[in-house]
């Protein structure tokens, strides 16, 4: 049994634009999701630098390159069960009867975590709804030691608040 905490980086709808405040964020993970809307190749390549990349793909993501990442994908790490899709309303299972821990997405550009059935959702991204800009936020996921006496449940998270910087421009897709 590992004692070692496991550090989770998770972003999404980069829209093909990774800011260095976002990969700054992210170092120190030891895996990374990315709930889609990639835009580009070389932001799963640059945050590959970091860590392990489980991507899936978006609403944007039509590119000839995108078409070998998933629409959904799992990530299971330190006993947990992770599930990842980029728009929670495509959701065709019932996490907690899955076993998931944790359901992980992206699309609607607003920041959420909420706790349903002992399930962790999960949204790391935002859309400042005034200006209707995007922001790419990250989130640092945590799993607790194997060896924890506290019984299994979701991950903590923390909003790495530095990341509300200058926001991009972003095309609001209905697709």
């Amino acid at each position: 049994m590992s004692s070692a905490r496991i550090v989770i980086g998770v972003i999404s709808d980069t829209h093909g634009l990774l800011r260095p405040e976002a990969f700054a964020a992210l170092r120190g993970s030891n895996y990374i999701i990315h709930a889609g809307d990639i835009g580009d190749a070389d932001i799963l390549s640059k945050l590959a630098e970091i860590a392990p990349v489980i991507a899936i793909r978006g609403n944007v993501d039509h590119d000839t390159w995108t078409r070998k990442i998933p629409e959904t994908n799992v990530l299971e790490v330190g006993g947990l069960s992770i599930y990842i899709l980029h728009n929670l309303a495509m959701l065709d299972l019932k996490p907690e009867a899955s076993g998931f821990s944790t359901v992980i997405y992206g699309h609607t550009h607003v920041p959420k975590q909420e706790l349903k059935n002992n399930v962790l959702y999960l949204i790391p991204a935002q859309l400042d709804r005034k200006t209707l800009k995007c922001r790419a936020a990250a989130e640092s996921l945590f799993s607790k030691p194997e060896t924890s006496k506290q019984p299994p449940s979701p991950l903590t998270s923390r909003r790495n608040k530095f990341l509300r910087y200058n926001p991009m421009q972003c095309p609001l897709n209905s697709r």
